[in-house]
């Protein structure tokens, strides 16, 4: 198997109320590819993981607070959905300062279901086409996204996805997207 991203390194933005598997599927493919990651949060120790949103599914390791990452250590940057997560994240001003640095250095960005509420927050959507959740589309559109209802959208550094249903082809646009990027150093 090609490992395109050998030597890339992803940034993953979550806390508390991040879907498990929105995480995980796609950490799982971008390793497969050669990536390492690092789950950032905005506290330390433990994020709560959910199973749509109601059931608790265990808990995931912080690798580093978000207030002590740099956007330049990192090739790309994935924010998981989950509906607690990115309101909790758009809520919180470090998360969307790195969130809004990080869309500024023209790098990868992928958020998949409820990930694009914290884009929407760092106001980097304008202009943009975007696929989410059901639910953010109103949010999306009022901060001058286009919107559309397809499995994933990539638009210019953006790869977007609508659920966990399309996660399969969510994690293959994301590790080619990734790797066309050029991120792998």
């Amino acid at each position: 198997m090609a490992r395109g991203l050998d030597g890339t390194r992803i940034a993953i933005l979550a806390t508390d109320g991040v879907e498990r598997v929105e995480l995980e599927q796609p950490r799982g493919a971008l390793y497969g590819a050669g990536a390492t990651s690092d789950l950032l949060s905005i506290h330390p120790g433990e994020i709560q993981a959910r199973q749509f949103d109601l059931v608790s599914a265990g808990t995931l390791s912080v690798d580093r607070q978000v207030t002590d990452a740099s956007v330049d250590e990192y090739d790309a940057l994935l924010l998981p959905g989950g509906t607690v997560n990115p309101d909790t994240l758009r809520r919180n001003q470090d998360a969307v300062n790195f969130v809004k640095s990080f869309v500024a250095t023209g790098k990868p960005v992928a958020a998949i279901c409820h990930g694009p509420w914290t884009l929407v927050e760092a106001d980097v959507v304008r202009g943009h086409r975007f696929t989410s959740w059901p639910s953010l589309r109103t949010d999306l559109r009022n901060a001058g996204a286009e919107v559309v209802d397809e499995e994933v959208v990539v638009d210019g550094q953006f790869t977007t996805s609508r659920s966990p249903a399309d996660l399969p082809a969510f994690c293959a646009a994301i590790v080619e997207q990734f790797a066309g990027a050029g991120v792998s150093r």
